[in-house]
């Protein structure tokens, strides 16, 4: 008999924390409103105690944000690329061009030859039916392999 798996509550934790510290900011707003009208406390430090609940609670939501790693995903179009059978290095070639480099600088930042980056933008100019590299990038905008 397999095992029974119970349902994942981790999300019940931190919605009950939250509701813990929400619950905790509110009495001390309200006991804060009360020293106020008591006139014990400036309204400085009311506004200063405000500003730091509020600068905690923005470190706490960017750092359950940012701690997510984005996804990561290929370079243009997939379809697009297979469809015109345009290779992972023509690709990096294209990116290359897309930021202006030319085919020297290409082939340093892609440590190759630059005869074999001549050779990949000959076969790019091709595969997108173009005749320079401006009229390759903009055809490659157009279907989705460059954004």
């Amino acid at each position: 008999m397999p095992k029974r798996r119970w349902p994942d509550l981790h999300w019940w934790r931190h919605a009950a924390l939250y509701g813990v510290l929400l619950a905790l900011a509110a009495a001390l707003l309200q006991w804060l409103d009360y020293r106020w009208v008591a006139r014990t406390l400036s309204f400085e430090f009311y506004l200063l105690l405000v500003a730091i609940g509020f600068l905690a609670l923005g470190l706490y939501v960017g750092a359950r944000v940012i701690g997510r790693p984005a996804p990561v995903r290929e370079p243009g179009n997939p379809d697009a690329r297979k469809s015109l059978g345009v290779s992972e290095r023509e690709m990096a070639v294209l990116l290359e061009l897309a930021a202006g480099y030319s085919n020297k600088e290409i082939a340093r930042r892609l440590d190759v030859s630059p005869n074999t980056v001549k050779t990949h933008v000959a076969r790019l100019f091709e595969k997108l039916g173009a005749r320079r590299r401006t009229d390759a990038i903009a055809r490659a905008r157009e279907i989705g392999l460059l954004s």
